[in-house]
């Protein structure tokens, strides 16, 4: 059995209660702001999409046109990374980013739930994701050097 299969993989609430520091960071970085989600095409090669992301209810959530290819990676590889954007290229706000797996919410009620804290309007074809921590890193600059603080579910 691979790695990425048999690695924990947990929800935002998990990371919230064990390194609360690296959750706020990460939460101030990532809720409701442009962000980067790394899927695995078809090909085998990495491949980059914006995404605002949602924390809400202890979760890390991500809609996603059911139509994009984003879906269609992510339903064949649920192995995911998701980094924050940066307002400079000096990093001087740090950086949060997460080794993750998806899975698909499609309970309505969480739906309504997440979509009530959202910055925008989801399209209804959208479909919703939760991204459960594999590992979370934050990394923060001093004196131009990186500090990272890194976080994995036992």
């Amino acid at each position: 059995m691979s790695e990425a299969v048999t690695t924990p993989a947990v929800s935002w609430g998990a990371l919230m209660e064990a390194e609360p520091q690296i959750a706020a960071f990460g939460h101030e970085r990532l809720d409701g702001r442009l962000a980067y989600l790394a899927t695995i095409a078809s090909s085998g090669w990495p491949r980059i999409h914006p995404v605002t992301t949602i924390i809400a209810e202890q979760r890390c959530c991500v809609f996603a046109d059911a139509e994009s290819a984003k879906v269609s990676h992510l339903a064949r590889s649920p192995q995911c990374s998701l980094h924050s954007s940066l307002p400079d290229s000096s990093g001087s706000s740090g950086e949060f980013r997460i080794r993750a797996r998806v899975e698909q919410l499609s309970d309505l009620k969480v739906r309504e739930r997440i979509e009530a804290e959202c910055n925008f309007r989801p399209s209804s074809k959208s479909l919703l994701y939760e991204l459960l921590i594999v590992e979370a890193v934050m990394t923060r600059y001093r004196h131009g050097d990186p500090h990272h603080s890194r976080w994995r579910p036992v």
